[in-house]
């Protein structure tokens, strides 16, 4: 019980840091038709950071791959938990719900939890770790962000 409430705590905090409400209307010129295709599914594009590169869907199972430029890693304030996604995301993508999730973690209690599914509820995500849920507003992921441990950028001359 402890754990499931420590758990849902700062998963709060991890997935209400990735994104917030996008005040901006207009579309972003940086996001990737991955994240297109999540909007498309019904999910908001904030479960993305910018990075994308690539991406696979296979329309039939649902098995998709998304590639970044690297890994990305975002610190989450304000107690500094860190959250990683891996250079490649995978898993299926089925109405209502992404499955068999791979490539996203959470640093918390000085331990790594992977996010192994999402399920859109209404208004709301919920979260799945292994056996543990936790449900948040969708509203929190409408914008993606940058990777804090980008290269900096190389000016051509």
């Amino acid at each position: 019980m402890a754990l499931n409430l420590t758990f849902s705590f700062l998963a709060f905090l991890l997935f209400f840091t990735l994104s917030t409400a996008n005040p901006n209307p207009n579309p972003n010129p940086k996001l990737s038709s991955a994240h297109e295709e999540l909007k498309n599914n019904g999910f908001p594009i904030g479960l993305l950071p910018l990075n994308v590169l690539d991406y696979s869907l296979n329309r039939t199972s649902g098995a998709f791959a998304v590639s970044l430029d690297g890994s990305c890693k975002l610190t989450l304030p304000p107690d500094n938990y860190l959250a990683t996604y891996s250079k490649r995301v995978t898993g299926k993508l089925v109405e209502g719900k992404i499955a068999d999730l791979d490539g996203i973690r959470v640093r918390a209690l000085f331990q790594w939890w992977s996010i192994t599914g999402i399920r859109s509820s209404g208004d709301n995500l919920v979260f799945e770790v292994g056996v543990l849920s936790a449900k948040y507003p969708a509203v929190n992921f409408n914008q993606s962000q940058e990777c804090e441990n980008r290269p900096p950028q190389r000016s051509s001359s």
